[in-house]
């Protein structure tokens, strides 16, 4: 059954909130990121290799721990988005998109009319397979289902202004990497180019009322962006979690040889 996502309204409400990137597929890893504290987490299915099914196992796991689930899928594609909110995600990241009408595309295969044309079906695993009614659920799926654009490219950049008027777009996320690699300095995503553009994208969502959202590495860098504005933090990952702990683990124990 469809739950409740009290991000999406909070947003709204100019609250902010903290997640983090699964890429690992055990769903102790959700139950885990949950008992931290953080209020989302985003399952990566850009970046990871992650099979339909696990992808379900940790939607299941969200729902008993009561975090909320975002999925990032590959790309902008009907079936990618129709798949994954059948499962049972609470939101969707579509990477890449570029244009106002690559927005206008996601909404749409993300609601149901009168929002969107997404396919429908009261029997899959968000509408309770079929236990739910039918109408009811379209409507609490249009009501909780966050979506997430991305501004990430030299393109989006110049059609930024236009992408953000796309109604019921509730996050613009700015891939600071991918921005690198667009304005000619890749894997620097600490030059002045790419901070420029981070700040001009912050700004611009400001003025059209969409929350801005994009990754921080440590806590510092997360109250940072915080304090700009930014409501949608993706603080680390799983992965680099466990490596950050580890490392430092390794540190303490050397030193005290």
């Amino acid at each position: 059954m469809i739950r409740r996502n009290s991000m999406k309204q909070g947003l709204k409400e100019g609250k902010s909130y903290i997640g983090t990137f699964a890429k690992m597929t055990d769903p102790s890893t959700v139950e885990i990121i949950s008992l931290i504290g953080f209020d989302f987490f985003i399952i990566d299915n850009e970046h990871s290799h992650m099979s339909k099914e696990t992808m379900e196992n940790l939607l299941r796991t969200a729902d008993i721990s009561g975090i909320i689930p975002i999925v990032r899928i590959r790309q902008n594609n009907r079936s990618m988005i129709l798949q994954s909110l059948d499962a049972g995600g609470l939101g969707i990241m579509v990477p890449e998109t570029s244009t106002r009408a690559d927005v206008e595309e996601m909404i749409n295969n993300t609601y149901y009319y009168p929002l969107g044309n997404r396919g429908f079906s009261p029997s899959h695993r968000a509408a309770g397979y079929g236990f739910m009614d039918g109408t009811e659920y379209a409507r609490m799926a249009n009501e909780n289902i966050l979506t997430a654009a991305y501004c990430e490219t030299a393109l989006a950049l110049e059609n930024l202004d236009d992408m953000l008027t796309v109604p019921n777009l509730d996050v613009m996320w700015i891939g600071p990497m991918d921005l690198s690699q667009a304005l000619g300095v890749i894997g620097d995503n600490r030059h002045q180019k790419v901070l420029a553009a981070v700040e001009k994208i912050i700004d611009s969502c400001k003025k059209a009322h969409v929350a801005v959202g994009t990754i921080a590495s440590n806590a510092e860098e997360a109250k940072s962006l915080m304090d700009r504005g930014v409501q949608f933090i993706g603080l680390s990952s799983d992965q680099a979690m466990m490596a950050y702990a580890g490392k430092q683990f390794m540190k303490e124990l050397r030193e005290q040889k």
